[in-house]
């Protein structure tokens, strides 16, 4: 037991990234649809590149959108509207009309009998509420069919047999005409006009609720290809009924669900590729950025990216396929290079589209548009701190993707007539969502304590609490720190590593020495040593435990790891030459291991650099008589120094990178010790 415990302590790193490794392609698997793939991939208005094509089974035609479109519109237009009767209304203005007519007529005034202006009225009043009386205004032609809904009843009539109270003054004098009673026509339309009230109204829910009806009802289908029929020649060109064709047929392949028969091997054919998509991403780790592989928290990171945007692709298809452009992609590059470099984040961008390529619709189309637009982000960002960068980079993210997609829609189309111009705020709100770049590196930052260019920029800031501290306390140290900045930044832009990283490590290489700045030369006044009345063993102590000390401070003000290195290793493990040599003086022994920094030694190019820059800077205080000679001779001896020591065989760096470092070291320190040209009084 106590083996096995000791076996998986070993292995923790390696069995967690069997684990990551296992558990990532189970999740995309999840993912993906659940269907067989069409094999064929072809474009509306190229020819068919493949052998003829034959129908493997029989399977029905689908109506393009256009078609459905136009058929739900044509339901719509002839749907017949329902009106709700309400039959207690008549009664009402019988009783009102009644009543008013008591209270108006005076025998005096008409020749016509109240009992027979009483009979006309109610007469009029039934035939208007035979069918309903509206007050509402409909766009129907008089023989437009309606449905009249009297209770539990529906009767069919005309539109135009509903009594509209418009056509009131016209209906009262028809009637006084015809009974020969126009005296009391003003009487009654006075009365019938103040009576009358509407009892007839559109049911809009019902109507559309038999409108939908319909339309679900609508036949998606438009004929059926037998099996065996040939549905496409070599060389024919994809369009019209046989581009409809083919998309019925890929339609009928993606929709087919998973049978027990052929379950087993979908799923041995999705964890193949997508295991092979991981296992490239691991072994380009593992060969190219070890660095990244054997940091569980950075390969869980990338990891948590690639299912980031392979869920929300997913989540948007679900809503509608159109807004699959939305999806900011290109964020997944761009956030991999603030954090890493151009290369990875190129290359888990293009494994992200291989597997986004099983669930979009038109994978062609969109892998092409999402490759170019990764290597343009790539390309164009190349300091994310500055803000007008990202901006600039979402720009030309956002034309790309506008000129691609039009390029694909004049190739399939053959012009521009029917182009839907709205799908291009589509890409315009892809470019917005990828200026969440910031705030979500921010977030990463804090998550998984990983550090970007936008965070170095501001620790690189002098005037931030632990450097002004360091200035205040410890003068000396803070100006070796700026020179040692300098001249780490140069020599890292020669090589090409990340300046801003090694910039700001050297700007906290030796915050440790505010603790106790007296016990160091460059903050000694006055040539006092406080060395000379300390046993060399002690002294050394002192001096090596400002990396000890350093790495405390550095924590306590929260550092990020990446600084906390050049903290770490700026001595690696060399030795404390000056009192190893005091102590072999006075006792004629030393032990070796009492004057040695407890490392590591450097593990990247930009640690290393900062360890070459740093021991020239501060031996460069002793020389006297500096000149270009004793300068250069002077950069070879340290360096060549660290390198017979083995300082660099873990810091991933080639000798001509050191060669080049070397001229830059000699060419900034010759310039700082220029000799100046001696003028007269």
């Amino acid at each position: 037991m106590k083996n096995l415990f000791s076996l998986f302590a070993k292995n923790q790193s390696l069995i967690y990234k069997v684990f990551l490794f296992i558990f990532s392609t189970l999740l995309v698997i999840y993912f993906l649809p659940k269907g067989g793939q069409f094999k064929y991939n072809f474009q509306k208005g190229k020819p068919w590149q493949y052998e003829n094509l034959y129908a493997p089974f029989s399977f029905t035609i689908k109506k393009d959108e256009d078609t459905l479109k136009k058929e739900r519109e044509k339901i719509r237009a002839n749907a017949v509207p329902y009106f709700e009767y309400d039959s207690e209304v008549q009664q009402e203005v019988v009783e009102d009309f009644q009543n008013n007519l008591k209270t108006t007529y005076i025998d005096s005034l008409y020749t016509t009998p109240a009992r027979t202006v009483e009979r006309l009225g109610e007469r009029f009043i039934a035939d208007a509420y035979k069918n309903g009386v509206t007050d509402e205004i409909h766009a129907y032609d008089g023989d437009r069919l309606i449905y009249l809904k009297k209770g539990n009843e529906i009767a069919e009539r005309t539109y135009s047999q509903i009594f509209k109270k418009d056509n009131l003054n016209k209906k009262v004098r028809d009637l006084v005409e015809k009974s020969k009673t126009e005296d009391i026509q003003a009487l009654l339309y006075t009365i019938l006009s103040e009576v009358i009230t509407s009892n007839v109204k559109l049911n809009s829910k019902l109507t559309e609720t038999a409108i939908n009806a319909e339309i679900k009802a609508l036949n998606p289908n438009r004929g059926v290809i037998e099996k065996g029929g040939r549905i496409i020649a070599k060389g024919e060109v994809v369009e019209g009924d046989k581009f409809q064709i083919l998309n019925s047929l890929k339609a009928e392949f993606d929709s087919q669900i998973w049978s027990k028969n052929n379950y087993l091997w979908l799923l041995v054919g999705y964890s193949m590729l997508v295991s092979l998509v991981f296992l490239m991403l691991f072994l380009f780790l593992k060969n190219y950025r070890p660095y990244i592989y054997n940091n569980n928290t950075k390969v869980t990171f990338i990891f948590f990216n690639i299912f980031l945007m392979v869920f929300l692709t997913t989540l948007v298809l679900k809503v509608h396929a159109d807004y699959v452009y939305v999806v900011p992609i290109c964020i997944l590059p761009l956030i991999l290079k603030a954090f890493f470099d151009p290369r990875v984040g190129l290359f888990v961008h293009v494994l992200t589209i291989l597997l986004l390529g099983f669930i979009v619709p038109n994978s062609f189309e969109y892998m092409f548009l999402q490759f170019i637009a990764g290597i343009v982000t790539i390309l164009t960002v190349s300091e994310l701190y500055k803000r007008a960068n990202l901006f600039i980079s979402v720009g030309q993210i956002t034309l790309i993707y506008i000129l691609g997609y039009f390029a694909f829609f004049v190739i399939q189309e053959g012009n521009i007539q029917t182009m839907e111009w709205q799908n291009f705020q589509y890409f315009i709100l892809c470019g917005l969502a990828t200026l969440f770049a910031h705030p979500l590196i921010y977030f990463y930052e804090k998550i998984f304590g990983l550090v970007s260019d936008v965070s170095l920029l501001e620790l690189s800031d002098t005037n931030s609490k632990l450097l002004k501290e360091l200035s205040n306390k410890a003068p000396g140290t803070f100006h070796h720190s700026l020179n040692v900045a300098n001249l780490a930044e140069a020599s890292a832009n020669e090589i090409g590593a990340n300046s801003m990283l090694v910039r700001v490590g050297a700007l906290y290489h030796d915050v440790g020495k505010m603790l106790n700045p007296t016990m160091f030369t460059e903050n000694q006044a006055n040539s006092v040593n406080s060395h000379n009345e300390l046993d060399p063993k002690e002294s050394a102590k002192i001096i090596i435990d400002h990396v000890i000390k350093g790495i405390e401070i550095a924590r306590k003000h929260n550092l990020p790891d990446r600084v906390i290195d050049f903290i770490r290793t700026h001595h690696g493990t060399s030795l404390v030459y000056y009192f190893y040599r005091k102590e072999r003086e006075q006792l004629g022994e030393a032990n070796k291991e009492d004057f040695i920094y407890p490392g590591p030694i450097p593990f990247s190019k930009e640690t290393a650099i900062l360890m070459m820059a740093d021991s020239v800077e501060a031996a460069s205080k002793s020389l006297k008589e500096p000149s270009s000679s004793i300068i250069d001779e002077f950069v070879e001896k340290i360096i060549n120094n660290q390198m017979a020591q083995g300082q660099f065989l873990n810091a991933n760096i080639t000798l001509k990178e050191i060669e080049m470092i070397k001229k830059v070291l000699k060419k900034k320190l010759n310039n700082i010790y220029h000799l100046r040209v001696e003028y007269p009084e």
